[in-house]
């Protein structure tokens, strides 16, 4: 070989080499951890379905210029509801595993837990299968979005327009553990607001399969409302109880605190028909909901996406943009303020959505009633909108919550 032919070999092999070296440097790895009840009472609402819309997400996400840098990666375990469980698996991820952001938490225990683990690490957790309004008050940590609802909204929607509609006596069946206190909580002082009162409560344990005493007491103490301040398998066994005791013939209402599709669907319309519930979602909603819906129900045996799953889609692909904006994913409160920085946007399927300092996602939410087996025209045609409440009035007041970032 020539010394011109070798110096021209040397010249092309270092040219290569840069450039190869300026890929490996421009690639930008991001890891994805899906923390959900994969088996229990709230894998409906979550679970499989959280990773399936995390996965359409990262897909919708990689469809976009400037997305071949990007490799993403996404894990998946069950949170088996246990606060414990679910921290040593996020610090095992955070530690070894390389995750950068968790998504879904099914549970507010969990969550708060979990808060500040991911504070501490530097990574992102983004709540949203969690309830609780502690997230963005007491709880609230620069690492922390709480994406899809809380407890104050789903609150003061629901309470407010039964109460206001006279349903001015209350009885609480709560779950024992952190949802279900907020929920009382601030559904309480909905109702004190309105002029009615609260004559009485009980608790019960996380997935109860017998709630006739519960029932028998909220029958005894003739209220008008009975609120369920509950999720998932154990709102679905109240329900259908609160039908055998004959609770709503004999006059009194059920209102459900947080009510899920994947319930009503599981209830079936003549049990759940005229049920008013406040959601973040409905896959029905217009075209662009209609078309993730009915993506989904393609991908997930034919059952359309929960708020939560909406949820999980959504956060995932406002995270990404934010790694995209910073170019890294390494500095979990950088992504989240690049995410709040974004200002308003218009999210594909909440609509036009913005991220409060608080760690609070601001978007409308919707008072629906559940319809009655002869309205319903297709599968999952579950829900009438009776109300639209704008993003404004849906969530708490920030000044409100006694978050700490707040200045």
């Amino acid at each position: 070989m020539s010394a011109i032919k070798r110096s021209m070999f040397r010249a092309f092999a270092l040219s290569t080499a840069a450039l190869a070296t300026t890929a490996v440097a421009q690639e930008i790895p991001v890891k994805l951890g899906v923390l959900a009840d994969m088996s229990g009472i709230f894998s409906d609402i979550g679970g499989p379905g959280a990773t399936e819309a995390t996965r359409m997400a990262v897909e919708d996400f990689m469809k976009r210029p400037g997305s071949e840098r990007f490799k993403i990666e996404i894990v998946s375990a069950d949170a088996q509801n246990k606060p414990d469980v679910s921290s040593a698996i996020a610090r095992k991820w955070f530690d070894t595993e390389g995750v950068d952001a968790l998504v879904d938490l099914p549970t507010s225990a969990i969550s708060l837990a979990i808060a500040p683990i991911a504070q501490e690490k530097n990574k992102v957790a983004l709540f949203t299968a969690s309830g609780t309004s502690d997230l963005t008050g007491k709880a609230c940590t620069p690492n922390s979005v709480h994406w899809t609802y809380d407890t104050w909204a789903l609150s003061h929607g629901t309470a407010d327009a039964i109460t206001k509609g006279g349903g001015k006596s209350w009885f609480f069946l709560t779950v024992d553990f952190a949802l279900g206190h907020s929920l009382e909580r601030d559904a309480s002082a909905v109702v004190k607001q309105n002029g009615g009162q609260v004559v009485g409560g009980v608790r019960h344990p996380t997935d109860s399969k017998d709630f006739s005493s519960y029932l028998l007491q909220a029958q005894a103490s003739k209220a008008q409302v009975i609120a369920l301040a509950n999720a998932g398998g154990d709102t679905i066994n109240a329900i259908k109880q609160a039908s055998e005791f004959g609770i709503v013939q004999g006059g009194q209402k059920l209102a459900g605190m947080l009510l899920f599709i994947s319930d009503i669907h599981s209830l079936g319309l003549k049990s759940a028909q005229g049920l008013q519930l406040t959601t973040a979602f409905y896959w029905d909603l217009n075209d662009k909901t209609r078309a993730f819906g009915e993506r989904f129900a393609k991908r997930s045996n034919g059952r359309f996406p929960s708020m939560n799953q909406a949820g999980a889609y959504s956060a995932t692909l406002a995270y990404l943009d934010a790694v995209a904006k910073i170019g890294s994913a390494k500095d979990g409160a950088a992504v989240v303020k690049a995410m709040r920085e974004a200002g308003t946007f218009d999210d594909p399927l909440f609509g036009k959505t913005s991220l409060r300092e608080d760690g609070r996602v601001l978007h409308d939410m919707m008072l629906v009633e559940v319809k009655q087996p002869s309205e319903s025209k297709k599968a999952f045609d579950y829900y009438k909108v009776l109300a639209t409440i704008p993003a404004e009035r849906a969530f708490r007041p920030l000044a409100d919550g006694g978050c700490p970032l707040v200045k």
